[in-house]
């Protein structure tokens, strides 16, 4: 079995292999429905493992440790029976499918959070009386999953999330979902926990959660900053994912890590799951997203929000960017502090043009209120559906003195390596850039620190390529930034032209 963690590339191809052994029987879109609960359960089976296995060696032998565990559930982060196992499950050569379901059932049973995530599919379902997947099948998909290990140590944390997003873009983009829409790369994910950098007893909040990894890079940046220590106050989870199959995934990841999180299932923008008893939203000490980019919202959103979340002004129909930013400042609490990614237009549409312009009205807002902290400009080709660099915005309710009215501007664009079929951020550039910004320091070429009335002069564009510019860098507005521009236009004019009309009305003047 080859050792060390997987790599990308050998991770999509185990996947590649794994899908390939249920070709034919199901549509492309479902392999994913069938292969990560599989993986879960693997993933599941090795933790467990190695739990068990640290617990043999403080009380002596495995034998004792499975008579101490049968008997108290509590000693283990999760229990799994003995027939619910990887290494008994591998065994099985008959009545596959049966077995697999009675499994997942078993593992849900044991454990409640698990109840809807795990067992959702029977793998021993037909259809017309024939079997969906057949035995053989289901066999070999088991052999070909089998051959790593899924422990914590053995794996990135968002191994889930990783194998989701593969199985999504190479099958499943066809359904309408593309895989960039919930996963946000590992490193960028780490950059912002450090960016965040948790407290004892912190609440984060995700609005738009997806797999789950910037939930997890949170946790175990704590865990890296703190180690275990039982005394200090827990940090506190909570998320919210719109499509199901993703909150499943989150749910399991959440649960790998014995995390305390609340995953809620729902349409964050229409129906925020968390609330107080008087309606109003619950306030969280951090929140950490990655928004789907310049999704399309109808203005009716904003205008009948019952939470009076978009109190800085309503963004064009044709981009959420600004919308989703609000929400996340209303559910910040007094001292809050997040950090968002999001598309780099959001930075700087607008700013320069002659008349209204929403985005840049709202960033106004933003900057006079001295609640934008720092803004960072990502390297190209990180994301897995857009060749975009994107930005991370940092926004604190509640900055240091020495940052009060300053807007420290990082220009990560070149900081990265050339990777296949994506670019990456290396250790020491998520080391360089995070260490700028918790040093709050001004470095040549990389980052620099304006004022307020800086950022006013340049009319609220706080593209960090416009202070720290780099050789090479190309300053035409994108294609994607151009339409979202376009689209806002259009929108005021139509608007503009019913005014018109209904004056014309009002004066009694025939409108042709």
């Amino acid at each position: 079995m080859p050792g060390g963690k997987l790599d990308v590339k050998t991770l999509e191809s185990w996947l590649w292999e794994a899908a390939c052994k249920i070709r034919g029987p199901i549509d492309a879109p479902k392999y994913k429905d069938y292969i990560l609960p599989l993986i879960f359960l693997k993933r599941l089976s090795d933790v467990f493992d190695d739990e068990m296995n640290e617990l043999a060696q403080e009380y002596g032998s495995r034998e004792i440790v499975e008579l101490l565990v049968a008997e108290d559930h509590n000693l283990v982060r999760f229990y799994l029976p003995e027939e619910a196992r990887w290494e008994e499950i591998a065994k099985q050569t008959t009545n596959v499918g049966e077995y697999l379901t009675n499994a997942v059932r078993t593992i849900a049973r044991e454990n409640p959070q698990l109840q809807g995530v795990i067992d959702t599919i029977d793998f021993n379902a037909t259809t017309a009386g024939q079997r969906i997947i057949a035995d053989d099948k289901l066999k070999e998909l088991i052999d070909v999953l089998g051959r790593y290990r899924l422990g914590l140590e053995d794996v990135e944390a968002d191994i889930l999330g990783r194998a989701y997003e593969y199985l999504l873009r190479k099958f499943a983009e066809g359904s309408g979902q593309s895989a960039g829409e919930f996963y946000t790369p590992s490193e960028v994910a780490t950059l912002m926990s450090y960016i965040l950098d948790p407290e004892p007893g912190d609440e984060v909040y995700d609005p738009c959660c997806g797999s789950g990894g910037l939930l997890i890079k949170s946790y175990l940046r704590f865990q890296g900053k703190y180690g275990v220590d039982s005394s200090l106050e827990p940090l506190k989870f909570y998320g919210q994912e719109i499509l199901p199959s993703t909150f499943a995934i989150a749910k399991m990841n959440t649960f790998i890590h014995d995390m305390e999180a609340d995953i809620a299932l729902g349409d964050t923008m229409t129906r925020p799951a968390f609330t107080t008893p008087e309606g109003s939203l619950k306030k969280f000490d951090l929140v950490a997203a990655n928004p789907m980019w310049n999704q399309n919202f109808s203005q009716s959103t904003y205008e009948n929000d019952p939470y009076n979340r978009f109190i800085f002004g309503y963004p064009p129909s044709s981009s959420a960017d600004w919308g989703w930013i609000q929400h996340m400042f209303a559910s910040l609490n007094e001292e809050g502090k997040m950090a968002v990614v999001i598309d780099t237009g959001a930075v700087s549409r607008g700013s320069g043009n002659m008349g209204r312009n929403r985005e840049r009205d709202i960033r106004k807002e933003f900057v006079e209120g001295d609640f934008i902290e720092a803004v960072l400009l990502l390297p190209e080709n990180l994301f897995y559906n857009t060749t975009a660099p994107g930005v991370i915005i940092v926004i604190n309710k509640f900055k240091p003195p020495q940052r009060k009215e300053q807007i420290l501007l990082i220009n990560a664009s070149k900081l990265f390596k050339k990777g296949r079929p994506k670019n990456y951020l290396p250790e020491e550039s998520i080391k360089q850039v995070s260490d700028i910004y918790l040093q709050w320091r001004e470095e040549e070429g990389t980052s620099r620190v304006i004022t307020r009335e800086e950022a006013a002069k340049n009319d609220y564009n706080l593209s960090p390529s416009r202070y720290v510019t780099q050789d090479g860098e190309d300053d035409t507005l994108p294609l994607e930034d151009a339409v979202v521009q376009l689209k806002e236009a259009e929108e005021e004019r139509e608007k503009a032209d019913a005014q018109l009309k209904q004056v014309l009305r009002e004066l009694g003047v025939e409108i042709w």
